[in-house]
């Protein structure tokens, strides 16, 4: 079980949080970001949710790692683990323009070096040979069924890389519909992380890829195929 203190937090890190908090919520006046906007729900259901990965590895200590968010929407969880872990070069993936545009000013505002933005769809993406195969580690969040996403998400992790995958509920079904998927996209299913975080009450887990053998070339698909027609 998943559990993060933040009592550690230095004080430009506080302040980087709420100045995120702050501009969540003046932009999704604007551009629909995120349902939930009371204070401590952001802080508890966006940020301290996307730092959940902390408690499974020691991002620390494992150098410059190479880290992808696949579908950042409004950063997360990206942008929170960058605040905490600034040393990991990041690459936010969004293909709603008025969303990277949100992610472009928040680096900006955050003051943080060693951020990519792509404003494009993972399947494009995942075919570039700049990025394809190159990643430590890929994040997901909220992005959709299993089998969809790990479509979008394994081509780009390198042979010994992860995926990380946000979800919540009874996931049993959709990994039992995902494992096909997982092997032709070649990756291995290593485990479970179950998350516990005050004020959560919907089962949040972590799923751990690993990344054992090449993405097969025909993968990933044309653009919008993935969820029209999930791998099984």
């Amino acid at each position: 079980m998943i559990k993060r203190d933040f009592s550690n937090l230095t004080a430009n890190q506080i302040e980087q949080f709420e100045v995120y908090y702050k501009e969540l919520v003046l932009w999704n006046k604007r551009i629909n970001l995120t349902r939930i906007t009371d204070y401590r729900d952001v802080q508890l259901k966006h940020f301290a949710d996307s730092v959940a990965p902390l408690g499974v590895m020691n991002l620390q200590t494992c150098g410059p790692l190479k880290c992808m968010d696949v579908g950042s929407g409004a950063g997360f969880p990206g942008l929170p683990l960058k605040i905490l872990v600034p040393d990991i070069n990041l690459f936010l993936v969004e293909s709603v323009g008025k969303k990277a545009r949100f992610l472009e000013h928040m680096v900006q505002r955050l003051n943080l070096d060693g951020v990519t933005i792509h404003n494009n769809r993972a399947e494009v993406l995942g075919r570039d040979s700049l990025l394809r195969e190159t990643f430590d580690l890929i994040l997901a969040r909220a992005l959709g069924p299993m089998n969809v996403v790990t479509e979008l998400t394994l081509p780009f992790s390198r042979i010994g890389g992860k995926v990380i995958l946000f979800k919540k509920g009874d996931i049993s079904r959709e990994i039992e519909e995902a494992r096909g998927a997982i092997i032709k996209l070649g990756g291995r299913l290593a485990g479970f992380h179950p998350t516990q975080i005050a004020g959560f009450e919907d089962n949040r887990t972590l799923v751990i890829l690993d990344k054992v053998s090449h993405t097969p070339d025909i993968y990933p698909r044309k653009a919008g195929i993935p969820k029209k027609r999930p791998l099984t």
